[in-house]
This record gives C-alpha cells, structure tokens and sequence, in this order.
C-alpha cells in the first residue's frame, strides 16, 4: 500500500481524509501540519476534498465540499479527463503493468457530466485539477478512512491508485511511494491474498484473507443452526461501539455462551465477557511499531524500552496470547512434528521479544551484512518465515540492532522513500493489475446508482485530534472543555427543522435512534449532518468513570448494518440516511 512522500510532493489532493486530526492515520507523518507548511514554502499546493470542512480543509489551499458516498464518480470524472487528453504517462511502470486499455474502456464508457453532477462539484474545476496532476510531476491523489468506508469504498480507492498511475505518479518522487521498513512483516509473513474461498452462513458475504465483514457478525451469532457463533475473543476492541447497530450486536453479545476478553477497562464491549484477562499497561512494556512503520512517509525505526517492570503476576499481550495459542492448537501426530513445535517453543521462549526484534532487525533491509547466527536460526526446519525474509529482502545493511536502537532513544533515520519497483510487488506474476475483473464488474453496480435518488440527509462519521476511536474518553484533559460528541449541521438544514444552536434533536436511521446536541455550522455541506465516532459511554455495566460522566452517543447506534460495499463487504460507515427533529 502507497503512501503520499509529502516531505517532496507540490501537489497533495486529499480525499476523505483528516491528516491534521488523526496524525496522518495511516500514513505515518507526525507534525502533519508542519509538512503542509514546508510544502507551501516550496510552492506547493494542499487540496482537499470532503463532505465536512474538516482541519485539514482549514489549512488547504482549496477545499471542495462534496456529496457523502460519490467520490467513485469525482474519480470516474478526473480519470475520463485524462484518457480523453491522452497524456498516459507509464514510461516508469510499463514494464510491470497489464490492463491499461481496459480501464481506458472501462473509464471513457461514462458520460462525465453526469458523473460530476452527482458529486455537487463544479465540472470546471474538475478538469482543471486533472491537468493540474498531468502537469505537476511531483504531485499525488491520497484517500482514507472517509475514502474506504462508503458504498463504493473499494472502487473509490481502486481508482485512487489508478489515477496516481496513469497520471505518472506512483512509485514516483514527491508522488505516491512505498516505505521500506526495517521489519517487513507484509513481505516475510503477509497473506498473498485470496477472495471468496468461503462465504459467511447467514448473509453469504464472502471472505477477505480469511476475515468476514464485522457487519455480519450480530446475525451470526443470533441464527441457529450449524456454524452458529456461541463463543467470542475480543482483545483490546470495542465492536459495540466501532461496529455498525451496535445496539443490535450489544444485544446479541448478551446471547453468548462464552466471552473472553483482554482489556485494561470494563467497556461497552467487555461488560458482556464471561472472563477478563487484563494485560499490563503501555508504559510497562516495550515498543517497537512493527505494522505502521510500513506505512511511514520516511524510513525510521525506533525501540521504546518500558518505563517502569511489570507487576508480580502480571502478564504482557504477548503472553496471555501465547499461552491461550498453546492451549488451543492441535498437536502433531508424527514424532518429528512434536520435535519441531518443541524447538519453536523453546525458542520462542528464549529469544522472547526482545530477542526476536532483534534478529529481526539483523536480518531485515538495513541489518548487518553477515548475521550468521540469523541464518542459522532460519535453516532450522519449522522456520520458514524466517527463511522467507532473509529472501525477500533487498539488503541495504546498515548495522541495524536492537542494541544501535537502544543507544538511539530519538530512533533511527533510514532515509527517504525511494522507488521500490519491482521488488515491492507481491502479486504471482510480479504484476500490477490495472483492470481486475472483481472491480471492473463492480462498475455497473456504480452505473446503476447514479439514477438513485439521494437522502434528504445523509450521516457522517468525524474524528477529532483529542480522542483516539473510544480509547481516549477516560482522561479529563483529553474530554474537558464543551462537548465535542454534537450533531454539527448546516444553517439552512437547522432553520428547515426549526433547530438552535445547542438544541437536543432526535436522530433517527432504519437501525436506531439517539438524541444529541445540535452544533450549527456553514462548515459541512448542506444535505449533510455528522456526528463524531467512539462516544456512547452511557450503557448500563459500563465502569469507565470519567467516559462515563461525558457519554455522548455511538453514531454506530445509527449505521445500518445491512449497507456494506458489495465489493469489499466493508460496513458503509458514511453516508447513512437519517432524519433529524
């Protein structure tokens, strides 16, 4: 997955993302707003687009205020521009690219002005900003969690990505570009993927990697019948708040048979749990950011040893999982398979995973030219994703250790992202897919719905720069001040419903009702009313203390958990239709 070289780019489009808020989300990059400013310094340009004028928006150099759920069609528009110019620049990435002129049929099939009256945009602009990201090489076209969680999330970023390609920006400086991590997990032990090998009992949602949309997991557990989910393992989630009807799966979760959960609080989620195995806290444990640091917009790499020991008796995340794992997998029935899982243990259990980050390091990108031991370790029989990494790796050593990081409490500089084609794709073939047969199909579903009509009001979900999803409501510095769970509308949708600033209005979607404080603002667009996720502290059980004296309302209360991507069964978090009195 690309993420935006902001430190280089002088054209940033932003769509359905919150930077400023949410530190970059994904994409690793602290001190956003410090980026933006470096780019302008350099001449650049901050363009974001988003059904709510959100921080980022405020310190954009444009801003466009489009309709929830239609970002698919902005792209159509900006994609059916550039093939209709025929300035296709692939130079870079021809020799690792198939589908390029089934995509141009697939694109130039629409008709763009109907495409950009759906998204409320002007069609000038439109075209404007497609030359724009023809013109500027060092430009890039970046979306995120608003991007991904609406009705055509997956073709939303599809196009994304297209659009960074044929446009001569991906795996490109100052465009859309891959970190190159210390420790690669996505290549020594990530999935190849797959699609559809199973499909959930109830709805027939297929898989994704082994996963089933969350949306369906309320009904798999209410359904009899063979397959029934009676048995849940939560750890360090709350899917009564973060999961679409919550108050359907909060209901269902009480049907359980058994709910084990590990958890530091007594939440929404865990109330339910038969046992809670409580971890120890962050500042007992060591650090080393393993999954987002492959997403980082320079290559870093930085150790966090613990603050203080752990409790006599207390067990890391780590531990409580492994010795659940130990508990429950199946034993070999040959010898020589009980001989390997009893050298894994032992160690596992010696390296522990210290020693584990360590040899990590050694053998990933930036370690040492002869880690030795390292491949001893990986020629024993049962470590074949060790064996793995040390092949997928395209050395650069720099005598990366856990000790060198020890002696670096700031972290280490690897530098900037660099082109990372081909030896950072993963597909069979060694391949990019610009037209894949799944999402191509999925256009027609996009077709259809243009002549759908739109909700007299449509739901979004926001973040604010305070709050981290529900984690962050059971500290009083972080909640303090006026309430920040409102129902923020525009001016002319509050006087059509005779609504003051302040007032409590009655949300209500096909799922559920909550009632909320009206925040009035010409900063969202009209047609448009959003609430912020992770609150709804106020469930009876709940023992949150200071979350709990500042509740708000779970916006999930309100999304419906029948509307998910077709595609990718993802849960359509934005764009519910509601009605407010």
């Amino acid at each position: 997955m690309p993420v935006p070289d902001v430190d280089r780019t002088r054209l940033f489009v932003c769509i359905g993302g919150n930077p400023v808020a949410s530190a970059g989300s994904i994409m690793g990059a602290p001190g956003f707003e410090k980026r933006i400013d470096a780019l302008h310094a350099r001449g650049g340009r901050f363009v974001v687009i988003d059904p709510r004028r959100t921080e980022s928006a405020a310190i954009a150099d444009e801003y466009f205020g489009i309709r929830p759920g239609t970002d698919v069609y902005l792209l159509l528009a900006l994609l059916h521009e550039v093939f209709k110019r025929g300035r296709i620049d692939l130079a870079h990435l021809a020799p690792h690219v198939d589908g390029l002129e089934a995509l141009r049929q697939a694109v130039l099939g629409f008709d763009p002005q109907v495409l950009v009256a759906r998204t409320s945009l002007p069609h000038s602009r439109i075209i404007a900003l497609a030359h724009e990201l023809l013109a500027e090489p060092r430009a890039l076209v970046y979306g995120r969690v608003g991007a991904c969680t609406q009705e055509f999330g997956g073709l939303t970023l599809w196009l994304i990505y297209c659009l960074n390609a044929v446009t001569g920006h991906l795996d490109r400086e100052g465009g859309m570009m891959f970190a190159e991590p210390a420790v690669d997990l996505t290549r020594a032990y990530g999935s190849r993927g797959h699609y559809g090998k199973f499909h959930s009992r109830v709805r027939k949602l297929p898989e994704f990697s082994n996963e089933l949309p969350v949306a369906a997991l309320a009904e798999e557990i209410t359904t009899p019948g063979q397959g029934q989910v009676r048995a849940l393992f939560t750890f360090a989630g709350n899917p009564v708040l973060s999961t679409p009807n919550g108050g359907q799966l909060d209901a269902a979760f009480g049907q359980l048979e058994f709910m084990v959960s590990i958890d530091l609080y007594l939440n929404e989620s865990s109330r339910h749990a038969h046992l809670i195995l409580p971890p120890t806290s962050p500042l007992e444990r060591s650090h080393y950011d393993i999954a987002l640091s492959g997403f980082a917009v320079r290559n870093v790499a930085k150790y966090s040893p613990p603050l203080f020991p752990k409790p006599a008796g207390a067990l890391h995340d780590h531990e409580i999982l492994a010795q659940i794992a130990q508990r429950l997998r199946k034993k070999p029935g040959s010898w020589s398979g009980r001989a390997v899982l009893k050298v894994k243990d032992a160690v596992a259990r010696r390296l522990g995973p210290e020693g584990t980050l360590d040899w990590m390091l050694k053998t990933g990108r930036y370690g040492v030219p002869n880690a030795g031991r390292m491949k001893l370790l990986g020629a024993l029989p049962g470590f074949g994703a060790l064996r793995k990494l040390m092949r997928a790796t395209d050395r650069r050593p720099v005598g990366l250790t856990l000790q060198r990081l020890l002696d670096a409490p700031n972290g280490v500089d690897l530098g900037a992202l660099e082109t990372a084609f081909p030896r950072r794709i993963a597909t069979p073939n060694r391949r990019i897919d610009l037209a894949p047969a799944l999402f191509v199909a999925d256009l027609g579903r996009a077709a259809a719905a243009l002549d759908e009509p739109l909700p007299s009001l449509a739901l979004i979900g926001r973040r604010h720069v305070r709050s981290n999803n529900s984690w962050l409501h059971n500290s009083q510095r972080l909640v303090k001040g006026k309430p920040r769970c409102t129902l923020v509308l525009h001016p002319d949708d509050a006087a059509d419903r005779s609504l003051a600033d302040g007032a409590i209005a009655r949300v209500t979607s096909r799922v559920g009702m909550v009632e909320v404080a009206v925040e009035i603002t010409p900063d969202i667009q009209p047609g448009v009313v959003s609430l912020p996720h992770g609150w709804g502290h106020g469930r009876a059980g709940v023992r949150l203390g200071i979350a709990s004296a500042h509740a708000g309302v779970s916006i999930n209360d309100l999304v419906d958990d029948r509307r998910i991507d077709a595609l990718t069964g993802t849960a359509v978090l934005n764009g519910t239709p509601v009605e407010v009195v």
